[in-house]
């Protein structure tokens, strides 16, 4: 049975796409059939994150009905398949965001794990990806905006019968001004924070290179967060890559 996860914000530029393409290529390494879908049809990166900016045919295609959905799958060198959505505003045109069901429907028994990148906000696209997963992962920043808007996208699910496995708070940076995982979580209404992911600036490298950060470099703090992320999603002990330093001192602190 396919299980089907999105990741999903309410705000923008929190680093929803980042996450996706970061824990897709974590699941698919340790040895899970991932497929990772951009069902951001308006503003996708996800092909950018990845290193396939330009596809033949793309997810409008299929919601279209100008294509299959198997013509649309890429299979990526890190080891997920991908459905990328186009760049170009010509890909706009003629969407049906509710046919994206019916993409789930096809996929289901194809693999293990079906990541997907929703649109940012809670407009109808984003709420297509929203009713049609089985779990939902809101991401958040530690800012007070970006956790308004994460509760109303957790308020969205709940109405959705979405499961809400719970919040990742990123680009962490420890600073005063930023909210804690407990005030963050009491505004949440108790929904479990599972993780938290620091500011760093492998990430924004590896975006530069269109690479994931996990693959780029494995022992930075993001990643090391993103690999125990993958842990408690799948329930399964991941070792996490460590630096020089943690494998000589690790276990003395």
């Amino acid at each position: 049975m396919t299980r089907f996860i999105c990741i999903s914000s309410g705000k923008g530029g929190v680093g929803k796409t980042t996450l996706v393409a970061n824990l897709s290529t974590v699941l698919s390494k340790i040895g899970k059939n991932i497929v990772v879908i951009d069902a951001n049809v308006t503003t996708p990166n996800l092909g950018i994150h990845l290193g396939i900016p330009l596809y033949p045919k793309n997810l409008q295609d299929v919601l279209r009905g100008d294509s299959h959905l198997y013509e649309s799958v890429y299979e990526h060198p890190l080891g997920m398949k991908v459905i990328p959505s186009g760049i170009s505003v010509e890909d706009l045109k003629d969407l049906n965001t509710d046919n994206l069901r019916k993409v789930f429907d096809i996929l289901e028994g194809t693999a293990d794990i079906v990541i997907v990148d929703s649109a940012a906000g809670l407009g109808r696209e984003a709420l297509a990806s929203i009713e049609s997963s089985d779990d939902l992962i809101v991401i958040t920043n530690p800012e007070l905006p970006a956790v308004i808007d994460a509760l109303k996208t957790i308020k969205i699910a709940e109405e959705a019968g979405t499961r809400i496995l719970g919040v990742v708070v990123n680009r962490v940076t420890g600073k005063k001004h930023e909210l804690t995982n407990e005030q963050i979580s009491s505004i949440l209404d108790n929904v479990p924070i599972l993780a938290t992911i620091p500011e760093d600036k492998n990430v924004k490298e590896a975006i530069s290179k269109m690479i994931p950060v996990v693959h780029h470099n494995p022992t930075s703090p993001a990643s090391q967060s993103i690999y125990k992320l993958a842990s408690l999603i799948t329930g399964e002990k991941i070792d996490v890559p460590k630096t020089w330093y943690q494998k000589i001192f690790g276990g003395f602190f």
